[in-house]
């Protein structure tokens, strides 16, 4: 690839992440998959590294992704919420760990240890506590600036409002709905046709940013604490110990922590936590290495926007080939005519998926889908299955294409589209 041809594509890859990152943080309604955008931010932040002179402060591979929603009071981080450099292969956490091991030596440090977390997925939150009561509540916003959620965060059940020590203390973590309260939730909306919420995190974040905290009560939300931002008057040698002292003060502490010493050790807490994912209650994009070791992170230190003694480890989402054996038509409450997919059963991500919405007509179309077709499954954000690929180099000529009904299936009235 030449300069022009890099300046060409960077600039474009540029125009798409803002726009996605836009529908993610701000409003909430992603169009793509968590794993697409990760590779669009891939690309551009490898094309950035090849060619440095085309390198900018506002792109987003130098910043954290996020604005105010209007309505919110600003609130100004003291300790940066940082965002982590994402890896998606075992060999660049190999390299990772090299790099931390190459500072250690020149550090004269003889022993690094480290700690692997699951990377929740949800919507990152700070706790400020004074004397030990809850004070203010922000989201994480840019990084530097967030909103002003305290009213919010106070009507999630497992946040307390006092803690055990009194003392001042601000904590970060991870705001959550888990797995079986999303499904309800989506479950209810569908039932009342209502959008349905894209995925676990955007429904939490969507729950969190509400103006009227009222409508934040209903919703299922949890947290899970993962970090000391700062604290007064105690100090603190090790990661690992920090977060044992938070969950005596009766934080609600991620459950998932692993104490390695070695790279082969991170890399099997990685594999295993790969392994318990879909046993966990909640939802995960990855796995988080961190360095243990307080205040060899502070030599290590940050940039702009990620610290350099953490990567965050993304899983890639699993996929499985079945059939599409129907497609069948629900009509509800409303009239509308939704087609669903008769899949032959099919484990993916831990659960049996056996149908899928389809959505509506266009989505048949633009999928090109036929009964009969084998089709490649997946679930959004791990949690709603959805076919997101047709085989058709595995097709048979056996197969049947399909028209929406003539006549609704319930009452025999004739079906009409209404165009949007």
């Amino acid at each position: 690839m030449d300069k022009k041809q890099a300046k060409e594509r960077i600039e474009n890859l540029r125009k798409q992440v803002e726009y996605h990152a836009k529908k993610y943080y701000d409003d909430d309604k992603p169009e793509i998959s968590d794993f697409e955008y990760d590779m669009l931010m891939l690309e551009l932040r490898n094309l950035e590294k090849d060619f440095p002179e085309f390198q900018s402060e506002k792109s987003l591979t130098q910043k954290v992704g996020g604005t105010i929603k209007e309505g919110f009071q600003k609130v100004t981080h003291e300790v940066p919420l940082l965002s982590l450099q994402d890896v998606f292969s075992l060999e660049e956490v190999e390299d990772f760990v090299t790099r931390i091991e190459q500072k250690a030596k020149e550090n004269e440090i003889e022993q690094v240890t480290y700690v692997v977390e699951t990377k929740i997925d949800g919507l990152s939150a700070s706790l400020e506590y004074k004397n030990g009561e809850l004070v203010k509540g922000a989201t994480r916003g840019n990084g530097q600036v967030g909103e002003d959620v305290t009213n919010n965060l106070k009507t999630v059940k497992t946040i307390p409002e006092r803690i055990k020590d009194k003392i001042n203390i601000t904590v970060r973590g991870e705001v959550f709905i888990a797995k079986d309260d999303f499904e309800k939730m989506n479950q209810e909306r569908e039932e009342n046709e209502e959008e349905l919420f894209a995925n676990a995190r955007n429904a939490a974040a969507g729950s969190l940013r509400q103006l009227d905290s009222k409508i934040t009560k209903t919703r299922p939300l949890d947290i899970y604490i993962f970090n000391v931002q700062k604290i007064e008057g105690k100090e603190f040698n090790s990661h690992y110990e920090e977060l044992e002292y938070l969950s005596k003060l009766g934080f609600n502490v991620n459950p998932v922590r692993i104490y390695c010493k070695t790279i082969d050790e991170i890399k099997q807490a990685i594999e295993k936590i790969g392994e318990d994912r879909e046993s966990l209650t909640f939802g995960i994009d990855g796995a988080v290495v961190k360095v243990d070791n307080l205040k060899f992170r502070e030599i290590l230190g940050n940039t702009a926007k990620t610290p350099r003694w953490a990567v965050a480890y993304k899983y890639p989402p699993e996929k499985k080939e079945t059939k599409l054996k129907d497609i069948i038509c629900q009509v509800g409450r409303t009239g509308v005519i939704t087609p669903m997919a008769i899949l032959e059963p099919v484990k993916v991500a831990g659960s049996t998926i056996s149908k899928t919405t389809l959505h509506n007509e266009d989505f048949i179309k633009e999928k090109e889908l036929k009964v009969g077709d084998i089709v490649v499954v997946q679930k959004a954000g791990d949690v709603i299955p959805e076919i997101v690929e047709v085989k058709k180099d595995k097709r048979t000529g056996e197969e049947l294409d399909f028209e929406m009904p003539k006549k609704c299936p319930v009452c025999g009235a004739k079906a009409i589209r209404e165009e949007r």
